[in-house]
């Protein structure tokens, strides 16, 4: 069975437009870290245990910062899904 259509009510309206909020400041801290540091790399320009840190904090820490912007995510969007009675059922 489909799932049944979902009533614009205000509080529909509500949730979804704190989640394309929070979607959209994750990307704002996406692009920076994506191209901030890779614009500014050439201005890293020491040695870090043996590699230039420009390298290693595209490597590394750009990664980190994903892993961290997935995490929020996840943990606001469970957070939101409980405040307005949406949240998954535990089985």
């Amino acid at each position: 069975m489909p799932y049944p259509a979902l009533a614009e009510s205000d509080s529909h309206r509500r949730y979804w437009r704190k989640n394309r909020i929070v979607i959209g400041l994750l990307l704002v801290v996406w692009f920076t870290v994506t191209f901030g540091v890779s614009y500014f790399a050439r201005a890293l320009n020491f040695s870090f245990f043996g590699w230039p840190f420009s390298f290693w904090m595209g490597a590394q820490g750009a990664l980190l910062i994903y892993c961290l912007i997935i995490a929020f995510y996840a943990w606001y969007m469970n957070r939101l899904d409980i405040a307005f009675g949406v949240e998954e059922e535990a089985e």
